[in-house]
């Protein structure tokens, strides 16, 4: 029985208790199949099951996937002392600490996410357009022309140096080298599906005994130390503009300076939720539009004529199609009536974005790629969530959705481009990312 048939009736009996409906399979092979086919899982499930259904993956509670945006509201909406976002998340901890935003919940994740906003907001934000746009060309400028080329590592460069010279502070010398090659290899840790497998063989409790992981890990932490120390003597540090250094300058309500544990933890959090998924969604944008060209073209006209509402709307409808995390989690810490069931507390109940941006009641025609759609009409709080919502929505939304804009401008602006070849490429799985299948392969002119 459908979700909807069993809230239908539950008006007269109460919620029903428990789950609802999932597969029947076991929790191994519903792991092995998510970690690589999350997308198709999720469509077969809804397709079978309704917009409620639960899921069991390894090393997590059971999930309540959620794909009905009433639904969605009534989560994001919820007391963050009920829905924990980030007890939702430990499987994150191991690789960004303790201190991260994403691990926190209550009282600590507001303290912690009011001494980050000010670099993510209005003017400051604006200000490093200029910085991203330098970034951009010089690295866009390097490109071949007239042969196939992959652009989702390239992306990756790009969005690496804007975290590197924005959000770190360093744009020369031995000590940005250095830098650049140990994130390097952190990243390869939360983006590579090799570090995937043994997180969920092992559990996120073990994984810092994996040798591979205690290197990359220690090394990022010796240098972000030597950064930390270095700036908090810069005499200049109230002058500089970077994230680092805003950090070094906030303080707790009690008037304390962040840790250095918590400057790492944070750093780090940047690090990884703005470097794979920025490069991803820019890599989306342009395999969508070389098999577009009619919207391309009026793309670059647009960003050539110094217009920018149809380069917003791209990313937005880039976004929608090809959202790069396919859900949020919330663990409840108490029963909640949601759906037609109470669920019990320790359940992760998860919005997924991809089933919501595909929903053909709110985005007819949802298959097709139409940055027309947002030309007229703002994307919906509740049925548009790629950066998640509520209070717990990504603190670099505003920051990746300007960062993307920007990069994208320059690349259209200095090149024609084509697909590669004439298929569109599938999502691909890496890790908990979904990214083209050939790495957005086009050809430059």
């Amino acid at each position: 029985m459908a979700p909807a048939a069993v809230a239908e009736g539950s008006r007269s009996s109460g919620p029903a208790r428990g789950l609802p409906p999932g597969p029947r399979m076991g929790r191994a092979l519903q792991t092995a199949i998510w970690s690589r086919r999350a997308q198709w899982m999720l469509e077969q499930c809804r397709a079978r099951f309704g917009p409620m259904f639960s899921l069991t993956i390894a090393h997590e509670d059971p999930w309540v996937v959620l794909a009905d945006p009433d639904l969605v509201k009534q989560v994001f909406t919820g007391d963050p002392k009920i829905f924990h976002a980030g007890e939702g998340n430990q499987i994150l901890r191991p690789l960004l600490g303790d201190n991260s935003l994403l691990v926190l919940d209550e009282r600590r994740h507001i303290s912690q996410r009011r001494l980050l906003l000010p670099p993510f907001h209005g003017e400051r934000m604006q200000g490093y357009g200029d910085q991203m746009a330098a970034i951009a060309a010089r690295e866009i400028e390097s490109w071949p022309t007239g042969t196939p080329y992959q652009l989702r590592p390239r992306m990756q460069a790009i969005t690496l140096e804007i975290i590197i010279e924005t959000v770190f502070g360093v744009n020369s010398g031995g000590r940005l080298e250095a830098l650049r090659a140990a994130l390097r290899e952190f990243l390869d840790l939360t983006t590579n599906p090799r570090f995937l497998l043994p997180v969920l063989a092992v559990g996120p409790e073990r994984i810092q005994g994996i040798p591979a992981f205690r290197r990359r890990t220690q090394r990022v932490d010796e240098l972000i130390g030597e950064l930390v120390a270095e700036r908090r003597a810069d005499p200049k540090l109230e002058a500089r503009d970077d994230v680092l250094s805003m950090m070094l300058q906030a303080a707790h309500e009690d008037g304390s300076p962040m840790s250095g544990a918590e400057i790492r933890d944070e750093l780090l959090t940047l690090l990884t939720a703005g470097h794979e998924t920025t490069a991803t969604a820019l890599s989306w944008a342009m395999e969508r539009l070389v098999r577009h060209p009619e919207k391309l073209e009026r793309l670059r006209d647009e960003v050539l004529a110094g217009e920018d509402g149809y380069l917003t709307a791209t990313i937005q409808e880039t976004l929608r199609l090809r959202p790069v995390i396919v859900i949020v989690v919330r663990k409840l810490t108490q029963p909640v009536e949601l759906g037609g069931y109470e669920l019990p507390a320790g359940v992760a109940v998860t919005p997924s974005i991809h089933l919501i941006h595909r929903d053909p009641e709110i985005y007819p025609e949802p298959e097709r790629f139409l940055p027309e759609r947002f030309l007229d009409e703002p994307p919906g709080t509740y049925t548009w969530i790629p950066f998640g919502g509520g209070v717990r929505r990504c603190i670099g939304a505003a920051f990746a959705q300007f960062e993307m804009t920007v990069v994208l401008g320059e690349l259209v602006k200095r090149y024609e481009a084509r697909p590669a070849t004439p298929e569109a490429e599938r999502p691909y799985r890496r890790a908990i990312t979904e990214t083209p299948r050939h790495d957005a392969t086009v050809v430059l002119n």
